[in-house]
């Protein structure tokens, strides 16, 4: 099949498969995709599986103000082709957080640059490029990275400020990588206690919580 066959038989896809109830329940928590066929995604990725990964249709699909059709994107973009500047113009491009979440794990984490793209975007003020930063660094971290002491200055004072911004996907995003990041490392995680350490008599329980939850995190590891 060509490329215009592929859309159109992927298309044909999600008209087969689209889920009334998922997308209006979608529709009802705020997420209000211009299309939506509120097909989940265990579905979406065994439809992937029977198209080969191709940077054109994976970009022609991106494209389409589609919910499904960017989460298929991700999926199917080969990370070879996949320069920096195009992943600036995805993240520009995202409106909601599953996107952006979905795509830092099909394809974000995966790109022999994603670590300094995350340096890069956790340090900009634009919310989805933060995200999309902590995103690729939990995962990052989960698989074992680590950072020099310069890199990490610079990651903790990231996430300090990220945490007492108004911003709640940033906040959860970084705070995700945070635990990611002292998991198993002792050295670590009591130096990013020590980052926190305004949030352990801070007026706000969730404030208060937050601080208890890296600490538990670091000390249940210690302990292991």
């Amino acid at each position: 099949m060509d490329l215009q066959e592929q859309l159109k038989d992927i298309k044909t896809q999600f008209r087969l498969t689209m889920n009334g109830t998922v997308s209006k329940s979608m529709r009802e928590k705020g997420l209000d995709y211009k299309v939506n066929f509120g097909i989940e995604l265990p579905r979406l990725k065994e439809i992937a599986t029977h198209y080969p990964k191709n940077h054109q249709l994976a970009q022609a699909l991106w494209k389409e103000n589609v919910r499904e059709s960017k989460i298929l994107a991700s999926m199917l973009q080969p990370v070879e082709s996949f320069i920096p500047e195009l992943a600036d113009i995805w993240v520009e491009e995202m409106d909601y957080p599953e996107i952006a979440e979905l795509t830092c794990m099909n394809l974000f984490q995966y790109l022999p640059y994603a670590s300094v793209k995350a340096f890069e975007w956790i340090a900009d003020d634009r919310p989805y490029f933060q995200a999309c930063g902590y995103l690729i660094l939990a995962r990052l971290f989960a698989k074992g990275m680590t950072l020099n002491e310069r890199s990490e200055n610079e990651y903790l004072d990231q996430v300090v400020a990220a945490l007492q911004s108004e911003l709640s996907f940033q906040q959860r995003t970084a705070y995700t990588s945070l635990l990611r990041y002292v998991q198993g490392r002792k050295e670590q995680g009591e130096k990013a206690l020590k980052s926190l350490a305004f949030l352990r008599n801070a007026e706000k329980p969730e404030w208060k919580a937050l601080y208890e939850e890296v600490k538990a995190e670091t000390t249940e590891d210690y302990e292991r």
